[in-house]
């Protein structure tokens, strides 16, 4: 397109302010340490406000709370889950005298999140409905501030990093699972802190392994490196992801195997001849070594309240403690590969991307008046709707590009690998198992993931430093317009996040597909 010449003039002096203003903020160090600093303070106080305020309400056990929160009180009182008798919801609200017994209840989680769960009930006591979900919502604050700090590893720039925390931060199922307590958020803080401490363990490794030294003395091999800290760390974080949930087996594999590949990747990139075998069967079982087992220490460390006691559920099974609990987890295994019970709430992991069938966590009986005669108060685990669809999009996108990249043997953008393992290791285990009753709001560990892939295309949408100047503005103006529409949507949405009461009309233009109701 040809500029007329009597606004060149202007559109030359708009170029160099622009450039001023890109220069002072890309080249002032006291200007890039201030916004280095003040954005994640910035986004991960706006998660705080949105998980923490109000975080008591409803002051009742809320779907699987029914669960946790009370196996969180006996593992704080008995050191493992007891067995709980009739009306035990009411007297935790009333704090009548809990029904408690002291039988070792049948439980088919690991007590990890639990226990977080009874600490912050420790703090107030078991009718404390902050209590019960102080956890939840400080690890879920945490989500956002790791969800940052990965995208700004992955992308280097403090913008995308900034977007990818505050899409977090301000996205539906986010919030809900923050302010509830359920082991869904726990677990994702674990497999976050995880996926950040190997993105870290790559950042120190892979210089090391792509150094080419021509008097190295086994130049088919390279070297074999034991000292990996933050391998080590990345296994503590996902052993504690595992026992958390044992969803978290998937992640602990599929980073496992991420970091095999990018060894592999590094030793062909450094000139080693046989660059594969290396990875497997040399750095292979070394890094085996450093991931599974500190994760196996800390999986066995969450039982230690079951380990010192003597009433847990199959705890006198076999006289060796340890036999006693693979007995316990056979039977685990059994109810887990079994559970195929109807439920109205139930959703198969191929409806997830397309958003069918997300989770009504509560419903008010006898909700608040709102002005009108009709009202009602929901928490529906309903993501941003243009969060959730964009990120799919995005993540398919970054597949195209990654897929793109091996067949044209082109060198591949390494911020592509991480997000779509994540994505992977939280999502494609649960297609495998079709007849099993699973739900929506287990996309929780799979939404930073997808913000990630979200933020990283925005990126590409916004343009390279490299683009014509019309061609940066056009993006950027794109995006911003994207992100002002992210924002009026969660707003729409925050009262139906929160429970709070709203005219029952008001409450139906939010449930955009029949499944939503």
């Amino acid at each position: 397109m040809t500029v007329p010449a009597p606004l060149l003039p202007a559109l030359a002096e708009r170029t160099t302010r622009y450039g001023r203003l890109r220069d002072r903020v890309l080249l002032d160090p006291d200007w890039g340490r201030m916004v280095r600093w003040f954005a994640p303070l910035v986004v991960t106080l706006l998660a705080a406000v949105l998980r923490l305020v109000n975080v008591g309400h409803p002051h009742q056990l809320a779907f699987d709370e029914t669960y946790y929160v009370k196996d969180a009180w006996s593992l704080w009182t008995l050191g493992y889950e007891g067995t709980w008798g009739e009306n035990a919801n009411e007297a935790f609200v009333t704090l009548q005298q809990l029904p408690l017994e002291a039988t070792g209840s049948f439980v088919v989680h690991p007590p990890l999140g639990k226990w977080l769960i009874a600490l912050g009930m420790s703090i107030g006591g078991p009718d404390n409905s902050v209590g019960w979900r102080l956890a939840t919502a400080l690890l879920g604050t945490g989500m956002v501030l790791l969800t940052y700090l990965i995208a700004r590893r992955l992308s280097g720039s403090v913008v995308v990093a900034t977007v990818a925390g505050t899409l977090l931060a301000i996205d539906g199922l986010a919030i809900v699972m923050s302010r509830i307590a359920l082991l869904d958020t726990p677990l994702t803080f674990f497999i976050l802190l995880g996926a950040l401490f190997v993105l870290i363990d790559r950042e120190r490794t892979i210089p090391l392994l792509e150094r080419r030294d021509p008097d190295a003395p086994d130049p088919f091999w390279g070297p074999v490196l034991w000292r990996r800290p933050w391998l080590v760390a990345a296994g503590l974080a996902l052993g504690a992801a595992c026992a958390v949930k044992w969803s978290g087996l998937y992640a602990l594999a599929a980073f496992g195997l991420y970091v095999v590949v990018t060894d592999a990747l590094a030793r062909r990139r450094a000139g080693v001849v046989l660059w594969p075998t290396a990875a497997a069967f040399r750095q292979g079982p070394v890094s085996f070594v450093l991931m599974v087992f500190p994760a196996l220490a800390v999986y066995l460390a969450s039982w230690t309240g079951w380990f010192v006691t003597e009433g847990g559920y199959a705890r006198r099974s076999d006289p060796n403690p340890f036999v006693a609990l693979w007995n316990y987890h056979q039977s685990v295994l059994g109810f887990h590969v079994g559970l195929s019970k109807g439920h109205p709430y139930a959703s198969p992991a191929w409806e997830w991307p397309l958003l069918l069938r997300p989770t009504a966590v509560w419903v008010g009986t006898d909700p608040a008046p709102c002005g009108v005669d009709h009202c009602i108060a929901t928490i529906s685990s309903i993501p941003n709707p243009l969060i959730w669809y964009a990120g799919v999009a995005a993540s398919a996108y970054l597949v195209y590009r990654l897929v793109r990249g091996w067949i044209a043997r082109e060198p591949t953008d390494p911020a592509l690998g991480l997000p779509l393992v994540g994505l992977a290791a939280t999502y494609v285990p649960w297609l495998m198992i079709p007849e099993r009753t699973i739900f929506q709001f287990y996309t929780v560990a799979m939404l930073p993931f997808l913000v990630l892939c979200l933020a990283l295309t925005l990126r590409v949408a916004a343009g390279r430093r490299a683009d014509p100047l019309h061609r940066r503005q056009s993006g950027e103006r794109t995006v911003m317009i994207f992100l002002a529409f992210v924002v009026v949507i969660s707003a729409f949405y925050y009262p139906v996040w929160t429970g709070m009461s709203v005219p029952y009309d008001f409450w139906l233009v939010h449930n955009w597909l029949p499944g939503w109701v």
